[in-house]
């Protein structure tokens, strides 16, 4: 894509984070005396110390806050690679993944500042209300409906050629190869990150919060799980990772061989790689083939015609 067309499909990012930021602040300010209750509902402070219903409030605070907060940095990463990855034509995807991760990020910095989400919104009267939330949570429905509608209404533009390079897996071999030695580097890469981590904390609790370890088994137990979940999960991202990197080098040495299969069989046709492929030369090199060949099986039918028409070849058949 153009720069302008990238910066419109990442610009909801930080539209949907700041007009989350504001209104939260507006609604800490407006309810700072108490709650304010209309007909369509009310205008209080609800601060939700977990994830989306509540999940992992049960975590030590410092636990809960590191964690969440670095799962937003996950995301950030499968954001920017999904949409490094995605062809140029499913434009509303991108904005719609650019609304989800704005409103996102928009949690994540509240769980960073205050420890906590802030919800303010409440839809309903009377014993019929609906959960707190806020802007960010109720923007992102509309990052998710872009989505789920494009995925289904449109999906033949994520993966348009219908033809064998649609599979996942052109040469299993080599692609499985590729990516489990990326995703094996990740693994350690978590494995060294996760013992400095676990030791690093382990000690600091030790001397500095509980003077032992016996306290600190509480905060490393919850501490191995997160981080052991979230070494999978970018184990598993950077294998996917892998799985279409190699598809973006294996693909063109399949289509090349395809080329060259036609070309033996006199179906005459140019190859054309996909914008992001390696190996783009090989469309030169095909050219160049499929002109060599047309120019060799004119010469060759020249000289048969003119064998037939020659006086030698006539004395010959008589």
């Amino acid at each position: 894509m153009r720069k302008r067309e990238w910066l419109i499909a990442l610009s909801p990012v930080f539209i949907v984070w700041f007009l989350d930021r504001i209104t939260k602040l507006w609604a800490i300010e407006f309810t700072a005396n108490g709650s304010h209750w209309y007909k369509w509902g009310a205008i209080v402070m609800h601060k939700n110390p977990g994830a989306m219903l509540g999940m992992f409030s049960d975590l030590p605070p410092i636990l809960r806050i590191v964690s969440l907060a670095t799962s937003g940095a996950f995301l950030i990463f499968v954001f920017a690679i999904i949409q490094y990855f995605l062809p140029a034509k499913v434009f509303k995807l991108r904005v719609g993944m650019s609304i989800l991760l704005g409103g996102i990020l928009g949690n994540v910095t509240d769980r960073i500042l205050w420890g906590s989400v802030v919800d303010f919104i409440v839809l309903g009267y009377g014993s019929r209300l609906s959960p707190a939330f806020n802007v960010a949570d109720s923007i992102q429905w509309v990052g998710y409906f872009l989505i789920v509608y494009m995925i289904t209404v449109h999906g033949e533009k994520i993966w348009p050629e219908h033809n064998q390079r649609n599979k996942l897996w052109i040469d299993p071999k080599y692609q499985l190869k590729y990516s489990l030695t990326l995703a094996s580097v990740s693994v350690w890469f978590s494995i060294i990150i996760g013992v400095f981590s676990f030791t690093f904390i382990k000690v600091m609790i030790s001397e500095f919060m509980l003077n032992g370890t016996a306290g600190a088994e509480k905060y490393l137990a919850p501490f191995v799980t997160i981080v052991t979940l979230l070494s999978i999960a970018f184990a598993i991202g950077i294998f996917l990772i892998g799985r279409h990197l190699s598809h973006r080098s294996v693909g063109p040495i399949f289509a090349f061989k395809a080329f060259i299969k036609d070309l033996r069989s006199r179906k005459f046709r140019k190859l054309k790689l996909r914008e992001k492929d390696e190996f783009k030369d090989l469309e030169n090199i095909a050219s160049q083939l499929l002109n060599d060949y047309l120019d060799f099986t004119k010469d060759e039918a020249s000289d048969a015609e003119s064998e037939d028409l020659s006086p030698n070849s006539g004395q010959q058949a008589s």
